[in-house]
């Protein structure tokens, strides 16, 4: 019996294919999003506390109160925004968990879902795995801000959510005060949801400030806030996040979670929140990305390509079209093999692959192989 696909058009996400052709063409792997240096010693001493103390099974579905709570505690104190820990806070085995469930809580079959792209690969899956309808609106080139008349011609009475990412991966765009108000106006008066997803919310640079969602109080009633803590704390590898959101949107987001992975890494989470006592650790997590930014651009005048500085996360863009008619995807494969630098095609963020000759490189590495990159990226040729 033949297995009809329920996603026929989606195959291997472009970071498995690009880190493979890196590991196979002995490159330097700047592709796939993940920091290139280890986690806090003292945090892996506390995983074994935790573990040698006998913290080894199911944790609470919704999370360990002692974690919710310093969430919670962080959210007030940077923000001026109070979660109840117990009715909104959420912990998940990774904020891609987390998108796919608030999603599955609001969409059903028929509801569209305005996606800006370039967007993160795992969103129109997700979508498409409820019974919605991707409606796409392109971001602004060459900054990629938001063209807010795209947005409002985009919304119909079949609109159920709207996905946001800031600071944006792929291409760095930090969200404005005015980027919140001119949402809200839009949805104030419609049934219409939102997920934020902001797993870079500590990485942003030159001064500017992450703003969530939720610290505008009309957006904060239709918000699910996905967040990571690893993006934050450099532990892609445990898959721990969390989703915020109001009583009564936690409450159907739960009931999909239970039945996602029910829990998390309970060790862990206990580390977590032990390590978090000192906000130190990640309240200067942009002066540390800002360092490796500056390093890498600095490197990338020395190169053909052409850039504006990241506004966040930890991905900059670098444009070759006034170099080469070359397609994204051949050159990223061509850059791997020949010069042994691996890096992703804007165009794999775009549902028809549309390609504007951009590629984006993950500077999180560690400043000796970020430098034997820009060296290696100095000799591209087109």
């Amino acid at each position: 019996m033949a297995l009809l696909s329920k996603l026929p058009h989606i195959g291997t996400t472009i970071f498995t294919v690009m880190s493979k052709l890196a590991t196979d063409h002995h490159a330097i792997n700047l592709s796939q999003g993940f920091p290139g240096f280890d986690c806090y010693p003292y945090l892996q001493d506390l995983v074994s506390e935790y573990m040698r103390k006998g913290y080894n099974q199911y944790a609470p579905m919704s999370g360990v109160p002692i974690l919710k709570n310093r969430l919670a505690e962080k959210t007030e104190n940077l923000y001026d925004v109070s979660f109840d820990p117990e009715t909104e806070i959420t912990i998940v085995s990774g904020a891609t968990e987390a998108i796919f469930a608030a999603v599955t809580a609001v969409v059903r079959r028929g509801d569209e879902v305005i996606l800006l792209e370039p967007a993160y690969d795992s969103y129109a899956p997700a979508i498409e795995l409820n019974g919605g309808v991707p409606v796409y609106v392109s971001l602004n080139l060459p900054d990629f801000s938001v063209d807010w008349q795209k947005v409002k011609d985009a919304i119909t009475d079949k609109t159920r959510l709207i996905m946001i990412n800031t600071p944006h991966n792929p291409c760095g765009y930090v969200w404005t005060q005015n980027d919140l108000d001119i949402l809200a106006e839009l949805i104030e008066d419609e049934d219409i949801y939102l997920i934020s997803d902001e797993v870079y919310e500590h990485i942003t640079f030159d001064n500017r400030n992450h703003l969530p969602l939720f610290t505008h109080p009309v957006l904060k009633e239709k918000t699910f806030t996905c967040g990571s803590f690893g993006k934050t704390f450099h532990i892609t590898g445990w898959k721990i996040g969390y989703c915020l959101a109001p009583k009564k949107l936690s409450t159907e987001f739960r009931k999909i979670h239970q039945f996602l992975t029910f829990s998390t890494s309970t060790p862990m989470q206990y580390a977590l929140a032990d390590f978090m006592k000192e906000p130190s650790r990640y309240l200067f997590l942009n002066e540390f990305y800002q360092k490796k930014r500056d390093l890498f651009c600095e490197g990338l005048k020395q190169t053909p390509f052409r850039f504006s500085p990241t506004q966040g996360s930890f991905f900059q863009v670098v444009e070759y079209g006034h170099l080469s008619s070359e397609k994204d995807f051949d050159l990223a494969v061509r850059l791997t093999k020949e010069i042994g630098v691996a890096s992703i095609p804007i165009s794999a963020f775009y549902h028809d692959q549309k390609d504007h000759k951009l590629l984006r490189f993950c500077f999180a590495k560690d400043d000796e192989v970020l430098e034997e990159a820009l060296g290696q990226l100095s000799k591209a040729t087109f």
